[in-house]
């Protein structure tokens, strides 16, 4: 699929579209997408800044999105775990910004080669827009290389 359709589709997604959060960019290499929320209502907490359920969901589908999309759907890809740290107050409108890069890429061939899963780890901060660093996200990345590719590849 290209990434414009991609993209189009996530913005009208009903977790997205309910929650404000809005995808900006996913490259058409599928190498780099940036997310944005706006501070709205039906997304702010009892504190008046933004939910941290909302700020979770708007980094939750990137990596394994991009991480599919490089492996050509020769793997089957899906998130394992995720951790959020919160630092400081969300205010305004936040971004987060992913970035795939050839040594991730490499590391999950080199790791699935003989049919092994990988679990990698990837960081993304989601910022104000001052660049405060507002909450720092984790996800790990379960791949495998799909079974009917492992015994053509033998």
């Amino acid at each position: 699929m290209k990434a414009s359709r991609l993209r189009f589709g996530m913005n009208l997604w009903p977790p997205f579209l309910f929650a404000g959060i809005r995808v900006v960019e996913i490259s058409p290499d599928y190498r780099y997408a940036r997310v944005r929320m706006r501070l709205r209502p039906w997304n702010r907490n009892f504190f008046g800044t933004h939910f941290g359920g909302s700020l979770f969901a708007m980094t939750d589908p990137f990596w394994v999105l991009l991480l599919f999309n490089q492996l050509k759907g020769q793997h089957v890809v899906w998130d394992q775990a995720g951790e959020i740290e919160f630092v400081a107050p969300g205010r305004g409108t936040v971004h987060a910004e992913f970035r795939l890069t050839d040594e991730h890429v490499a590391e999950v061939l080199d790791q699935t080669r003989d049919g092994e899963k990988a679990l990698i780890w990837f960081e993304t901060d989601v910022v104000g827009q001052d660049g405060t660093v507002i909450a720092r996200v984790k996800k790990q990345v379960y791949a495998r290389r799909k079974r009917d590719k492992q015994l053509a590849h033998a």
